[in-house]
């Protein structure tokens, strides 16, 4: 891979600024920044800078969030348990312009599409982008106000999605709520 050099953000408002700055061949970028909306920080990447080359590298579930991540967008989604090998593959298939899953990860969608089921197993599968950003909120014990501050948004748009959530997760209250993210590995570990 030869001579680098690398930049580091604390959060996804400094990262923006420093992708802003910098024509960058390659980011790698955490779910987990603090402060950080990393969908939304994602979609922001975007919008600026359309073919950047980025890898999802993240402590949460690859089942869970690879999909939405690669989406978006994303060239590659990596857990951060990767082998030192599995990482630099990684590198090396999204700097040659393609897209990267784990071999685990591949498989498991190589088996989804050879059952043929349409009906996908994980109930959140069926949220928008905004909506299992909010459940992750939720599921971590926020309140609608402490959502709406971090996300920027009205109280009333974070209820609307709330209502919205429990109807489409057939949950009743947060309780049940956090049992149905914690079977399906959604919980963010702040």
């Amino acid at each position: 891979m030869g001579n680098c050099t690398i930049d580091e953000a604390e959060n996804g408002d400094s990262a923006f600024q420093k992708i802003k700055d910098h024509n960058y061949d390659l980011v790698i970028m955490d779910v987990n920044m603090p402060d950080t909306d990393s969908l939304g920080t994602l979609q922001t990447i975007f919008a600026f800078r359309p073919s950047l080359k980025i890898i999802i590298f993240s402590m949460n579930s690859e089942e869970v969030y690879a999909k939405r991540y690669l989406k978006l967008g994303a060239m590659g989604y990596l857990n951060k348990y990767a082998a030192n090998e599995q990482i630099k593959n990684a590198i090396s298939t999204v700097l040659q312009n393609k897209r990267y899953i784990s071999p685990e990860l591949n498989e498991k969608f190589l088996f989804a599409i050879q059952s043929n089921n349409n009906q996908s197993e994980n109930p959140f599968d069926n949220l928008s982008a905004r909506e299992f950003e909010i459940v992750q909120h939720l599921a971590n014990g926020d309140s609608v106000s402490e959502i709406s501050t971090k996300l920027n948004l009205h109280t009333s748009t974070v209820g609307t999605h709330k209502a919205r959530i429990f109807e489409k997760l057939g949950c009743n209250n947060i309780i049940e709520l956090t049992k149905l993210a914690k079977i399906h590995n959604v919980i963010i570990n702040s």
